[in-house]
């Protein structure tokens, strides 16, 4: 990577937006209390406290997830990543969906400072909106999944071979959909959005 690509506003851009979600991610898994409280610490980023996973697999496995995308996060090729949760046969039960958009056409000075400030209220939404999800049932599983506006080609990028299709079921009807937070700025945009079963659906 050169000086040039390295000070460009996309990587600028995707570094800020990684650095969140990997923070947002930890966020979602803690609220949904899968794991005992101990399972994490808390923290303090962009002056708020968050949770930071203590287990050294979970902590890795969200970091590495996030950090495997950033290549695909810059050149705009990541649509959206999701954060599944699903039963014991693999049928998503919940989702929570950050919908991205790094403009590529963006070339001015990406002002960190307003874009953290503006990526700090989804935190805050979060700690919050318990009440906009629904218990899960005992022996639930969960992942990260990123979807591609076209797939990346493994041969060329080592990140792309850790990212295998999922064997999570899809939903044969449209999602129940609950906005919790969107955003967006000249370099960015971001929309949060929890996707549940429709009651027709959950009856199938």
């Amino acid at each position: 990577m050169d000086r040039s690509d390295a000070q460009s506003p996309q990587v600028e851009t995707a570094r800020i937006l990684a650095e969140f979600l990997e923070v947002a991610i930890t966020s979602v898994v803690f609220l949904k209390g899968l794991y005992p409280s101990g399972a994490f610490e808390r923290r303090i980023y962009m002056n708020l406290v968050v949770q930071r996973a203590r287990h050294p697999q979970l902590r890795d496995y969200i970091h590495s997830s996030v950090s495997s995308l950033l290549l695909f996060i810059q050149k705009g090729l990541v649509e959206r990543v999701a954060v599944i949760f699903s039963n014991a046969n693999n049928v998503p039960l919940e989702r929570y969906v950050f919908k991205i958009m790094v403009n590529q056409s963006y070339g001015s000075m990406v002002e960190e400072g307003h874009l953290e400030f503006s990526l700090r209220s989804f935190l805050i939404k979060l700690s919050v909106s318990k009440s906009l999800s629904k218990v899960l049932p005992q022996g639930c599983r969960w992942e990260i999944t990123a979807y591609f506006c076209s797939l990346p080609q493994v041969n060329t990028s080592k990140d792309a071979e850790l990212w295998i299709p999922t064997d999570t079921k899809q939903w044969q009807q449209p999602p129940l959909i609950t906005p919790i937070k969107s955003m967006s700025s000249d370099s960015l945009s971001v929309q949060l959005y929890l996707e549940n079963p429709s009651l027709l659906e959950e009856n199938l």
